[in-house]
């Protein structure tokens, strides 16, 4: 009894550092509402969308996130409404945490070349815990494996719920945008095991500048006007002990996209989650549809043994709208953020 009371303490202090840092995703603007609330309905139109990654696949410690979005855009009202549901796994200490929120966006037109927008979301948290992927000593002998379970008892129904709330905005001209976001407002406690472990504030600032090939060179404009542009970009992030910064660039070359992105932060000693990596991106539009893929080379001491990062992602973007009218938000600036149209 002695020893399992302290594999328990040990396993959930294991879990509140997990539950410390929040998921991400390397594709950051291919998932706009996990990023930031006042990007739901940027794209002035209704879209959806998926994202799955696979942090660390060699190891048993993998993460697996999914994402699925789907909002739209209230041209009448200069409002966007949209809902997001999101799970993630750990795959050694069988955490799950699951979540279903609603976002809203109003769209302020400040003057002819720049717009503001503020956001906010509700949402609900469940997470909990699941043992059966662990082994124990009754399960071994001088041979190995000999049996798939343990006669161990644990209490397996140790879980959490609660209500979350995150603010943020974002402006933007035709070329440049800045955007800042605030998760877990209430600080939220997330203990599945009675104590106090609050869920800290996660900020995050991002923005960038996208250049058109032909603001360099006319020569260089697509012919059949298809997209030609470099978009340097960044996303600084800071949650209790964990800070990151992201930074690269997107090549659009349509249909084709690249990316190339550095995560973390060189000259600290950090070792949060995921945080010193070389992401690369490559991706398709066709039409209305985006698909990306992205890999996360691991830059520290888990190097390739830990498998990286897979990412995926896959959206579609549609128009409710009468084709006959005009839309009001026609003569509105087009919001410069890559892989959202």
């Amino acid at each position: 009894m002695e020893l399992r009371a302290l594999f328990l303490f040990l396993f959930l202090v294991h879990l509140n550092v997990l539950m410390a840092q929040d998921t991400q995703f390397s594709q950051y603007y291919s998932n706009p509402m996990f990023l930031n609330p006042a990007l739901v309905g940027i794209n002035q139109q209704g879209s959806a969308g998926v994202n799955y990654r696979n942090q660390w696949p060699s190891i048993n410690a993998n993460f697996e996130s999914y994402s699925f979005y789907t909002y739209y855009n209230f041209d009448d009202v200069s409002s966007s409404l949209g809902v997001i549901l999101n799970s993630d796994r750990e795959g050694l200490a069988g955490l799950y945490a699951r979540s279903a929120a609603v976002q809203y966006a109003y769209q302020v037109r400040l003057n002819y070349n720049w717009t503001f927008r503020p956001g906010v979301e509700v949402g609900y948290v469940w997470k909990d815990i699941n043992f059966d992927r662990l082994t124990f000593g009754d399960q071994f002998d001088d041979t190995g494996l000999i049996a798939s379970q343990t006669i161990e008892s644990f209490n397996t129904g140790l879980s959490v719920e609660f209500m979350d709330l995150a603010f943020g905005g974002i402006i933007f001209n035709k070329q440049a945008w800045l955007g800042t976001s605030f998760h877990h407002i209430t600080e939220p406690n997330q203990s599945i095991s009675g104590d106090e472990s609050p869920l800290r504030i996660k900020f995050s600032l991002h923005g960038g500048y996208k250049i058109n090939f032909s603001q360099i060179n006319a020569r260089w404009a697509s012919k059949e006007g298809k997209e030609r542009s470099f978009t340097p970009s960044f996303n600084f992030k800071d949650q209790q002990d964990f800070t990151q910064l992201d930074v690269g660039m997107s090549l659009m070359l349509e249909p084709l996209m690249l990316g190339l992105w550095y995560r973390g932060f060189p000259s600290e000693d950090f070792s949060g989650i995921g945080a010193s990596d070389m992401v690369m991106l490559f991706g398709v539009k066709m039409g209305p549809t985006l698909v990306g893929y992205s890999y996360d080379f691991t830059l520290s001491d888990l190097g390739f043994r830990s498998g990286g990062a897979h990412e995926l992602s896959i959206s579609y973007s549609f128009d409710l709208r009468d084709v006959k009218k005009p839309p009001r938000g026609s003569r509105d600036v087009k919001c410069p953020v890559p892989f959202i149209f």
